[in-house]
């Protein structure tokens, strides 16, 4: 199959631009495509064959939830079969927006797009280009992140490229994305308001206007437990991972610079390729050929933004063992921290 790369600017485009991803959305393909968040790999959510593509494309296990794309509030009350009164306003405060919802799922959505389960997972993307290519080809659109399954996810095309080309009909090259980690998942099919996957929508900005949000005991652990039934995207395998092994170093600044710096000299000195995941902070206070700096600790949203970058960098630069700075677990830096732990394996070390 040869991959169609298609340049589209989201600050200024036609709708007409997106007339062939449409057609290829219509008859059953696959189409990625820019979000707020990252890339998305978009087929027909109500078509099992296209989510049977979608898997197979990622080698993504099937087990494993899609999300549903749409671009209005009437499309929900398509896929949903209750919205309470909470998902209501959740939708009102922050879609369109970096949040995806769970619900009892409609008869009409078929369980190859659910993994299987009984709830669906919704979103309403604020991307220009994901709007319109939903609202255009009027298709709900089943979308995880465009990358090859465990992978970093894509921030940019040619990550897709990388990873998906020969695979899936077209590429929409839209630029860079602006958050760079994927959606926060809120489980609203059970009593209380559950977090199941952190993300650009904290906690705290979901309890002003909720009052009473849950996190997911899975979220919080540093295991993979293989036995979970995944509810969402992100709770069951391992994601995100370079090629490399990647620890996580955690404690004081000082004793994590002099530990990390300690483990580059043991393995280079073995004769193995080592890099470093630091911050503009201390970027040049490690003694490794490899440093790279993943944003400023004064503004997360550069971490956030950078981090799938740098983690796809340490494949490009043949990094065999990658050492990285944790960040605190609190508003940003628990989905940072999700994704870290996900991508190290939960290798880490206390210092």
């Amino acid at each position: 199959m040869k991959t169609i790369m298609q340049t589209i600017n989201p600050e200024s485009f036609q709708d007409e631009e997106l007339q062939e991803a449409c057609r290829i959305l219509q008859n059953g393909g696959l189409v990625a495509f820019p979000t707020e968040t990252v890339y998305g790999l978009g087929g027909d959510a109500l078509r099992p064959e296209a989510s049977a593509k979608i898997y197979e494309a990622k080698g993504r296990p099937s087990d494993n939830p899609l999300i549903v794309h749409i671009a209005d509030m009437e499309s929900l009350e398509e896929v949903a079969q209750t919205v309470p009164e909470e998902a209501a306003k959740l939708a009102q405060h922050f879609w369109p927006g970096p949040l995806t919802m769970i619900f009892p799922k409609k008869e009409k959505v078929p369980g190859s797009t659910t993994g299987g389960l009984d709830t669906v997972a919704v979103r309403m993307p604020s991307h220009p280009v994901a709007r319109a290519l939903i609202r255009e080809s009027g298709v709900y659109i089943a979308a995880p992140s465009a990358n090859t399954s465990g992978r970093p996810s894509p921030t940019k095309a040619e990550h897709v490229q990388e990873d998906l080309d020969g695979r899936i009909d077209m590429i929409i090259d839209g630029g860079a994305v602006g958050i760079g980690l994927e959606s926060t998942i809120v489980d609203m099919s059970t009593g209380v308001p559950t977090i199941l996957r952190p993300g650009y929508i904290t906690k705290e900005m979901l309890e002003e206007v909720l009052g009473q949000v849950q996190v997911d005991p899975a979220i919080l652990s540093r295991t993979i437990n293989p036995n979970i039934v995944a509810k969402a995207p992100g709770m069951k395998y391992r994601h995100y991972a370079p090629k490399g092994q990647m620890t996580i170093v955690e404690g004081k600044t000082e004793k994590v610079i002099g530990e990390i710096n300690r483990l580059c000299r043991e393995k280079m000195l073995e004769g193995h390729s080592v890099a470093v995941i630091a911050t503009e902070e201390t970027e040049t206070r490690y003694q490794c050929d490899n440093v790279r700096s993943v944003g400023s600790r004064r503004t997360e949203g550069s971490i956030a933004a950078g981090l799938y970058d740098i983690l796809r960098e340490m494949d490009h630069i043949g990094a065999e063992y990658i050492f990285a700075e944790s960040f605190e677990q609190d508003t940003l830096g628990k989905a940072i921290m999700n994704r870290m732990l996900k991508a190290a394996a939960y290798h880490v070390i206390n210092v």
